[in-house]
């Protein structure tokens, strides 16, 4: 039988009914420990200030749980088969080193408070964590937009031939999505930097506790003042998390389709070395962009994290909630899966090579269109009898114009003037939303 915090005299559960209800959830615990001490560090020291516990017991109380987050740190902690979950296993390790004063610290608290407040901050370092990874992309994006902004490449829509882009603008393009990404990201980390401890069960607690010492304690921005929206938050923090990150999936997903599409023989605009692709076991000739496949494909499950979980939470009342412990397994892989993809399009784009002189090719003689029609207009004729002429010379087969000619296109964010500094301005606002430091990172 495991040790519950909720235990009481003859009372035990069949081990069927254990295994349906605590799931994966020691699995994530682990994740969670280290928050969880810190959490109850932060605690007790409050509890020792306000007198809830005998200074000299909140002392060694401390002393003890650092040394378990010492041991976390190191990897050397793990969770007991016969205890249930992360709380239990660190106030028993606890017990047993320092005596009584371990079954002290759990006064003015709930398993909900904690496990709350240990999702918010591994949330927030989660996120911070991806951020840190988000950078370096961003910064690579717009030193190869800048590095290739002379190299043509056709635009498409509809999958049909367009008009004149380049390897910048389109690089470009990707970077300044990722502002936007970063916008929802900052969102989700303001929410996560709220601290939920002190709202015990959902009602709060007849102790005195000083819930804005331990936000103080534990870094977070403010506090979840209404003890029952502290528990409400469960489920929806995670939720908006999963909507930031399936933003940033979202855009590593289209790049790495275009990726795909670009490196086809029948586009052939960029390539790869042989080592960043995969060969064929019957096709001698194959340069397989697996990466971006799989890059794509685990993008794409992340953006469904935000549905799922909403179909999880959806319907609950106020208060605790079983499920909610669901939340882990659907996000917290998301993460780690979400940081690996940004990694390996960050290798990828760093060695991407282009194809020069693409627009040279008959087939994107159409390409020039708009400019043949642009032309006549700063001759004087009208937009609209223009377009019309340079239609007529298309359907006739008549249509020439010089791909070499210097393209003119000045205007903001267009193929002469891409603002990639004003984007990296737009990032760096962004970025001070958030209220702890980003990592140095590596821009080549």
């Amino acid at each position: 039988m495991r040790m519950k915090l909720w235990s009481k005299e003859n009372t035990e559960t069949t081990e069927q009914t254990e295994k349906f209800t605590v799931g994966r959830d020691r699995e994530f615990d682990l994740l969670l420990a280290k928050y969880d001490v810190l959490g109850s560090i932060a605690h007790v020291t409050m509890l020792g200030e306000t007198g809830l516990m005998k200074k000299e017991e909140a002392v060694l109380a401390v002393q003890g749980l650092q040394a378990i987050l010492e041991e976390i740190l190191q990897g050397r902690f793990s969770i007991n088969e016969q205890i249930e979950d992360v709380h239990s296993q660190v106030e028993f390790m606890l017990t047993e080193r320092i005596g009584e004063a371990g079954k002290k610290i759990h006064s003015g608290r709930s398993r909900n408070d904690q496990v709350a407040v240990d999702i918010k901050l591994y949330l927030k370092s989660a996120i911070e964590e991806i951020r840190d990874e988000v950078m370096p992309l961003f910064e690579l994006l717009l030193h190869r937009s800048e590095e290739l902004k002379d190299k043509l490449l056709p635009g498409y829509t509809h999958l049909q031939v367009a008009m004149p882009s380049s390897f910048g603008l389109w690089l470009g393009a990707y970077a300044e999505s990722l502002v936007d990404d970063m916008e929802l990201l900052a969102a989700a980390h303001a929410v996560a930097n709220k601290n939920p401890l002190g709202s015990g069960a959902g009602y709060g607690s007849s102790f005195p506790l000083n819930r804005k010492r331990t936000t103080e304690l534990l870094g977070f921005a403010t506090l979840n003042w209404n003890s029952v929206y502290a528990q409400m938050t469960r489920g929806k923090t995670e939720k908006i998390t999963g909507m930031a990150i399936a933003s940033i999936a979202a855009t590593l997903a289209r790049f790495s389709m275009d990726a795909c599409l670009y490196l086809s023989q029948n586009f052939g605009f960029i390539s790869f070395p042989e080592q960043l692709t995969t060969g064929s076991s019957i096709m001698p000739h194959k340069k397989n962009p697996d990466i971006f496949e799989l890059v794509r494909g685990k993008c794409n499950r992340i953006q469904a994290v935000p549905n799922e979980l909403s179909l999880l939470m959806t319907n609950l009342p106020s208060g605790y909630h079983r499920e909610m412990q669901l939340t882990k397994e659907i996000l917290f892989p998301a993460m780690e899966e979400l940081r690996a993809c940004l990694q390996m399009t960050h290798l990828m784009l760093y060695n991407m090579t282009v194809r020069e002189r693409l627009l040279e090719q008959d087939i994107y003689k159409y390409l020039f269109s708009v400019e043949a029609v642009n032309e006549l207009v700063n001759r004087g004729v009208s937009f609209r009898d223009a377009y019309q002429q340079v239609g007529n010379q298309i359907q006739q087969g008549q249509f020439v114009y010089d791909p070499s000619k210097t393209l003119q296109h000045t205007h903001e964010g267009s193929l002469g003037n891409l603002c990639n500094p004003e984007i990296k301005r737009e990032m760096e606002s962004v970025l001070r939303k958030f209220c702890s430091p980003i990592k140095g990172s590596s821009s080549p």
